[in-house]
């Protein structure tokens, strides 16, 4: 039989050869030499990155350091709070848009400020057309010719889902883009799940002769349970801060107001962070296994306890399964 197969457009073959391309591992092994910070926040999506970053680069430019803050998950709602709800041109649409008529990407284009902070967002693809991560890729690539390496910057603050520590959204361990790397979670099994992969994903490089380590994490939501506590123990990472789950920050976060700021109440829980995160050392961690993270809570909650049966052919053919005859040789007993 044959089957009529169309022709591919010119983006249906750019897409197959760009999902065939494997994406080049080389971890370089010399320590950073540059005076800038760059660090990247990995934690599951909705665990309040975002939040965190936003105040945490707010308090650092109000300490009166020069920090750039680039959104590098697909959602780009990294900038959202820093600029009020307001959402701001992405690279890689403006790119996009800027190549078809012919123009170059400009700084004003993508990077606005506030409060002493730059700010971008990187992007993604829409949606079924296109790789997140190596929309990652094409952002960093147009942050290059623009002249990222020259600029002048205290720190350098990366946002990225931690979901998928893959491509793109493992840049900065893979290849030694940053220095150290944050994770961000909560007292929950799912952020922490988060956490681990993100700490042997770091742990997995450094063996191939990378640098990159992790400075610690940041508890959000923290409904003083522990769990997130005892995760960072039994890892060997230091805990950076503890931001409770607290309503006003709740309202605060959902009217996109500031609160990393001397000007409000939490600005000496934000200052702290700040600090912790310029002096933190990046460590090695010690990832957990799936058996040792669900230890980390009561098995009732999570089925620690949980007995694996076997299913049995019968089983997977339900309706259709069928009796056959043994072929087992069963000896009378003398």
């Amino acid at each position: 039989m044959t089957l009529d197969v169309p022709n591919l457009t010119d983006f249906d073959a750019r897409l197959r050869a760009e999902a065939a391309e494997e994406p080049s591992l080389e971890v370089p092994s010399a320590p950073p030499t540059k005076k800038t910070q760059i660090i990247a926040i990995y934690g599951k999506g909705g665990i309040g990155k975002s939040f965190t970053l936003a105040n945490l680069s707010h308090m650092m430019a109000e300490m009166g350091k020069r920090v750039l803050l680039i959104g590098c998950d697909p959602k780009s709602d990294t900038t959202s709070l820093l600029f009020g709800g307001k959402a701001c041109p992405t690279i890689i649409e403006t790119s996009t848009r800027k190549k078809l008529a012919g123009e170059e990407v400009k700084v004003g284009d993508v990077c606005f400020k506030r409060g002493g902070v730059f700010a971008m967002e990187l992007g993604g693809p829409e949606v079924g057309r296109g790789c997140g991560g190596r929309g990652i890729i094409h952002g960093f690539e147009t942050l290059e010719k623009l002249g990222f390496h020259d600029w002048d910057f205290d720190y350098v603050l990366l946002d990225f889902l931690g979901d998928v520590v893959c491509g793109g959204f493992g840049l900065p361990i893979a290849r030694d883009m940053a220095q150290k790397v944050i994770v961000v979670g909560s007292n929950d099994l799912q952020s922490l799940y988060v956490a681990n992969n993100v700490c042997s994903a770091v742990e997995y490089f450094r063996k191939m002769g990378g640098n990159v380590g992790v400075a610690g994490l940041v508890i959000n939501k923290d409904d003083g349970t522990g769990q997130a506590a005892a995760f960072a123990e039994a890892a060997g990472i230091p805990i950076l801060a503890s931001i409770p789950a607290d309503d006003d920050l709740r309202r605060k976060s959902a009217a996109y107001q500031i609160v990393g700021t001397h000007a409000g109440p939490w600005g000496a829980l934000f200052k702290e962070l700040a600090e912790a995160v310029g002096l933190a050392p990046p460590v090695r961690p010690k990832p957990l296994t799936q058996d040792g993270l669900l230890a980390l809570f009561d098995g009732k909650d999570t089925g620690a306890d949980f007995v694996l049966v076997p299913a049995s052919d019968a089983d997977m053919r339900g309706k259709h399964a069928v009796a056959k005859p043994s072929l087992e040789v069963v000896y009378d007993h003398v």
